[in-house]
């Protein structure tokens, strides 16, 4: 368990690194007013990029599921906002759409539907989950009250606990599954000038909320 989580520390690790550089020459190219067909490709790097992403949580989910559920990687700022590990997908846009060119007519239809249908499926997922996470609860407080201990009570109690754990990975995926879509499909509304801004604007949301975590653990603390 440790080995694996110390693993997805160093990739994440790299891949914020990654990330930093990504930006960097993304925004760079935004300045220097790059053809469309350049502009492109480090859109396509940039979202690959965050697929990459998507792909070492669920390896790490699969070795322990606790991991990117709490999100333990994260900064304390980040773990505020978490939804299953991530950010809401119907959240997205109220992060990055702000941040680009205006959108026309047809486009601010898609990216309404967009919303929508990413609140409907998070609700599909999150009431299941809610629903295991009680009946876990239930399993594992269930011989809790009996006259004296029960050792094969107790067995068949954590078995049934732990086949239910391994129901949330099932949940990380939809959710992880469901952040990926939305990225990718907010994508192919966007022009490619704006698919670049709204890259730029999740990315330096993320990199403010580390900031804020960084500053926040710095700060002066008061005598008790």
């Amino acid at each position: 368990m440790w080995a694996g989580a110390a693993a997805f520390d160093m990739e994440y690790g790299r891949w914020v690194e990654e990330q930093h550089r990504r930006m960097c020459e993304l925004r760079a190219a935004l300045l220097a007013h790059v053809p469309d067909n350049e502009l492109r490709l480090l859109v396509e790097v940039g979202i690959a990029h965050n697929d990459d992403y998507f792909h070492l949580k669920a390896v790490a989910a699969k070795t322990d599921v606790f991991q990117p559920v709490s999100g333990i990687w994260l900064t304390p700022a980040e773990r505020c906002f978490l939804w299953m590990g991530g950010f809401r997908p119907s959240e997205l846009f109220k992060i990055v759409i702000p941040q680009v060119e205006p959108l026309t007519k047809e486009q601010l239809l898609g990216i309404c539907y967009l919303q929508e249908s990413s609140q409907q499926a998070e609700d599909a997922i999150s009431q299941p989950m809610e629903a295991v996470q009680l009946s876990l609860a239930d399993t594992v407080a269930g011989s809790l009250l009996g006259s004296s201990p029960d050792v094969a009570n107790y067995m068949g109690q954590m078995a049934m606990a732990m086949g239910k754990l391994g129901t949330l990975e099932s949940f990380v995926r939809q959710a992880d599954n469901l952040r990926q879509q939305t990225l990718h499909q907010m994508n192919a509304i966007l022009t490619t000038h704006q698919s670049a801004q709204a890259l730029l604007a999740l990315g330096d949301y993320c990199t403010r909320l580390r900031a804020l975590s960084s500053m926040w653990s710095a700060r002066p603390q008061g005598r008790g």
